[in-house]
C-alpha cells in the first residue's frame, strides 16, 4: 500500500510539468483538475482501506535524502487518517475547480503549482523520517505560498504572501530544533530511532514548546495566526479551501506525531500551555471573525477559532494520558480527530460557498452582497447547511466532536492535580463562549450575504454557479449530515488510531441491538450520556413536515392584504437594512476596547449643514501592534546597522566563515 500510494504522490508531481507544456491551451484547466481528482480519489480509497482493515504499519526506504538515512515512508492508522483527510479535501477541491477554474484571470499561475501542494500534503503525513518531513514541510509551505500569490498584481497578496512565508520560515526553524534535539548526539532522524531513545524530561519539554510553536504557526493558533487571515483570502477559493481545511490538519497531525507519538509519555503541566493556548485562540478567532467584512476573512477566522477547539481537547487528551487515564483520554483524542475530519468537510463547503459567491458577483465584502437567496438558491442551501454544521448545531457533524470534547471536560475533576482541575473548566467556559459567539457569526455571514436586499448592482445581477462546484458543495454537505446522523460510524473507524496514541478506545459504537448501532453514540458508559443523532434528525424533519402541513392544509384560508412591516423604516432603500457591521456592533461594544482597542468618532455637521453625520470605527490588531510590528522595527534596525557586511573584503568573509566553523565544532564537541 505503501508503494501504491507513493506512485499516487508521484503521479500529483508528474502533472505540474504536464500543466506547464500545456499553459494556454483551453484544455489545461479540465486536464490538470480531472487528474488530480482522479488519483486523490484514488489515494483516499488506499487510506480508506488501511484504516478500516487495520494492518500493520507499511514502511519503505528510498535511497533519496541524506547518504547515509534515505527517505523512510511509513503508513500506519494515524497517517491513514490524515490521508483521508487530505486526499478527500483533495478531490473536493479538484472536482470544486473543474468548474470555478474556468473563471481563473491566471490559470497558468496556479495549475502547475496545485497538484505539488497535493503531493507535499501528502508527503508530510507519509514521512517517517526527521529530514523527509521537514524537506515536505517546507515544499508544502512553497507551494501554497506560490499559490497565495497568484494573483500578484493585488498589492495585498503579495503583503500576504511575504508575511505568510516569514512566518512559513520561523515554523521550519522551530520544528527543525525540535528535531534536532529528539535526535540528539547520535543523529538518529529515523522516527523509530526517535521513538526509542527517550529524552530526558526537559529536552521533551522544550521539544513540545517548539512543536507547538512550529505547528502551531502552521495551524494559525493565537498568537501565531498572523499570516492566516492574510493569506488564505488571497489564494484562489479552491486553494483557500484546502489551506483553511486540509493542510492546518496537517499542522495538526505534524503537532500530534511528535507530542503523542515521539517524544513518549507527557508530563501533566505540559497540558496546561496547550490547554491555554487553545482556549484562548478559540475565543480571539470568532471575536477576529466576528468583526470583519470580508467573507472569506471571516472564514479565515473562523479557522483559529476550530483550529484552537481542537487544541484543546488535544491538551486534554495530554492531561489524560499523562495520569494513565486512558479511557478519558480516548474520548478526548477522539474528539480532537473527529473535529478535525469535521472541520475539514464544512470548512472547505464554506469557502467553495464563497468563492461561487465572488465568482457571479465579483466581491467578497458583506456590506455589497445581500438578496442572493433569490439569485443563487442552490449555494444558499448548501452554504446554510455548512453555517448550521460550523455553529455546532445538531444533527450535524460539528456538533457531535464538540458535545464529545464537552463530554472529556466533565471528567476533568477526576483529574489529581489542582491545576488542571482549575484550568480545565475555565477553558471550558473559553470555548462555550466561543460556540455561542460562532453561531452568532454564521447567523451574520449567512443573513448578510443572502438574505435581505441586493445592497449593489452586482449583486443584483449575480447567477448560480456552474454544475462541477454545485456537485462539490452537495457532497460536503450531504457528508456532513451523514457524519452528523451516524457518528458512531466515524468514531470507530478511528479506533485504531486512537488505540495507537493513547492506549485505549471509547467504546464500540456499532454494537447490541439494531436500533443502538445506528443512532447512539456512547462516550464512556450509557448511564453517563448518549447522543443520538438519527433521532434528533428524524424529530426535525417529521417535525417541520407536520408544521408545514398544519400550515398549509389546516390554516384559516381567509387572506388578509396590508402593508409589509417596515421595521420601523419608512424609506424603502437598501441602506435601510441591518448591515454587518450593525450586526456585529453589540458585540463589538462588549470586547472592542479589550480586544481590538476599538474606536468609535462620530463626526456631526455643523448646524445648518447639509452634509451626512459619519460614524467612523476603527479597530486595531492588538498582537499584531505589540507582538509583530516591534519586531519588524527591530529587525529593521539590526538590518541597518549590520548592512556594512556586504561590503567587506574576501579575506574578511573568510575569516568569518572560519570563526563560525570553530564555534560550531566546539558545540558539537561538548555536546552532551
Amino acid at each position: 500500500m505503501i508503494s501504491i500510494a507513493l506512485l499516487g504522490v508521484l503521479a500529483l508531481v508528474a502533472i505540474a510539468p504536464i500543466a506547464i507544456a500545456m499553459s494556454g491551451s483551453p484544455n489545461a484547466t479540465g486536464f490538470v483538475y480531472g487528474s488530480c481528482l482522479i488519483v486523490t480519489l484514488i489515494l483516499f480509497l488506499i487510506a480508506l482501506e488501511i484504516l478500516f482493515a487495520h494492518p500493520a504499519a507499511s514502511t519503505v526506504v528510498l535511497p533519496l535524502g541524506l547518504p547515509w538515512l534515505g527517505a523512510h515512508f511509513r503508513i500506519d492508522p494515524l497517517a491513514a487518517f490524515f490521508l483521508v483527510v487530505v486526499n478527500l479535501g483533495g478531490a473536493a477541491a479538484s472536482l470544486f475547480a473543474l468548474g470555478y477554474g474556468r473563471h481563473e484571470e491566471t490559470p497558468q499561475r496556479v495549475l502547475p503549482f496545485f497538484p505539488v501542494y497535493l503531493a507535499a500534503m501528502n508527503l508530510v503525513v507519509l514521512a517517517d523520517d526527521a529530514f523527509t518531513f521537514l524537506v515536505s514541510w517546507e515544499f508544502m509551505s512553497l507551494t501554497s505560498w506560490a499559490l497565495v500569490i497568484a494573483y500578484h498584481r493585488v498589492h495585498d497578496n503579495i503583503r500576504a504572501g511575504y508575511v505568510y512565508l516569514l512566518m512559513a520560515s520561523f515554523g521550519t526553524l522551530t520544528l527543525l530544533l525540535a528535531f534536532g534535539l529528539l535526535a540528539g548526539s547520535d543523529g538518529g532522524y529515523a522516527f523509530d530511532a526517535i521513538r526509542n531513545s527517550h529524552p530526558a524530561a526537559g529536552t521533551a519539554a522544550l521539544v513540545l514548546i517548539l512543536v507547538l510553536i512550529g505547528a502551531g504557526s502552521k495551524a494559525g493558533l493565537v498568537p501565531l495566526h498572523a499570516w492566516l487571515p492574510l493569506a488564505h483570502p488571497a489564494a484562489p477559493s479552491h486553494v483557500s479551501a484546502l489551506m483553511s481545511g486540509v493542510m492546518t490538519k496537517v499542522a495538526v497531525y505534524g503537532f500530534i506525531r511528535i507530542a503523542f507519538d515521539l517524544i513518549g509519555q507527557p508530563q501533566w503541566w505540559w497540558s496546561l500551555v496547550v490547554l491555554g493556548v487553545g482556549g484562548v485562540t478559540a475565543v480571539m478567532g470568532v471575536l477576529y471573525a466576528l468583526m470583519q467584512r470580508d467573507l472569506k476573512r471571516v472564514l479565515a477566522y473562523s479557522t483559529i477559532e476550530n483550529i484552537g477547539l481542537i487544541f484543546a481537547s488535544l491538551g486534554l487528551a495530554l492531561a489524560f494520558k499523562a495520569y494513565g487515564m486512558n479511557v478519558a483520554a480516548a474520548l478526548a483524542l477522539t474528539a480532537a480527530l473527529l473535529h478535525v475530519f469535521n472541520h475539514s468537510l464544512f470548512k472547505s463547503l464554506l469557502f467553495f460557498g464563497a468563492g461561487s459567491v465572488l465568482s457571479a458577483t465579483g466581491t467578497r465584502d458583506m456590506e455589497q452582497l445581500g438578496g442572493l437567496i433569490h439569485k443563487m438558491p442552490q449555494t444558499a442551501f448548501v452554504f446554510l447547511v455548512g453555517c448550521t454544521a460550523i455553529a455546532a448545531l445538531p444533527p450535524l457533524n460539528g456538533f457531535v466532536s464538540e458535545w464529545l470534547t464537552f463530554q472529556a471536560i466533565l471528567l476533568s475533576p477526576q483529574l489529581p492535580s489542582w491545576g488542571l482541575k482549575l484550568m480545565v473548566p475555565a477553558v471550558g467556559a473559553l470555548l462555550a463562549l466561543s460556540a455561542a459567539l460562532a453561531a452568532a457569526c454564521f447567523v451574520r455571514a449567512f443573513g448578510i450575504t443572502f438574505l435581505g436586499r441586493s445592497r449593489s448592482p452586482e449583486a443584483a445581477a449575480a447567477q448560480e454557479t456552474d454544475t462541477n462546484s454545485l456537485a462539490a458543495m452537495y457532497a460536503l454537505a450531504g457528508a456532513c449530515l451523514i457524519a452528523g446522523i451516524l457518528p458512531g460510524f466515524f468514531i470507530d473507524a478511528l479506533a485504531p488510531v486512537v488505540q495507537q496514541l493513547a492506549g485505549g478506545r471509547m467504546p464500540v459504537q456499532l454494537g447490541g441491538e439494531w436500533m443502538s448501532q445506528w443512532t447512539s453514540i456512547v462516550p464512556i458508559a450509557e448511564s453517563r450520556s448518549s447522543y443520538n443523532g438519527l433521532l434528533v434528525f428524524a424529530f426535525m424533519f417529521i417535525a417541520g413536515m407536520v408544521t408545514a402541513f398544519a400550515i398549509h392544509r389546516l390554516a384559516s384560508d381567509k387572506i388578509r392584504r396590508g402593508p409589509a412591516w417596515g421595521c420601523g423604516y419608512p424609506d424603502a432603500s437598501v441602506a435601510t437594512q441591518y448591515s454587518a457591521s450593525s450586526f456585529a456592533q453589540p458585540i463589538r461594544r462588549v470586547f472592542g476596547s479589550l480586544v481590538f482597542g476599538a474606536r468609535e468618532i462620530g463626526t456631526m455637521p455643523p448646524p445648518g449643514s447639509i452634509a451626512p453625520a459619519r460614524l467612523t470605527v476603527r479597530l486595531r490588531d492588538l498582537i499584531w501592534d505589540f507582538t509583530y510590528a516591534p519586531i519588524a522595527s527591530a529587525v529593521g534596525v539590526i538590518a541597518d546597522r549590520l548592512n556594512y557586511l556586504q561590503f567587506l573584503t574576501i579575506r574578511s568573509y573568510l575569516s568569518l566563515v572560519f570563526g563560525a566553523l570553530v564555534i560550531l565544532l566546539t558545540v558539537l564537541a561538548t555536546w552532551p
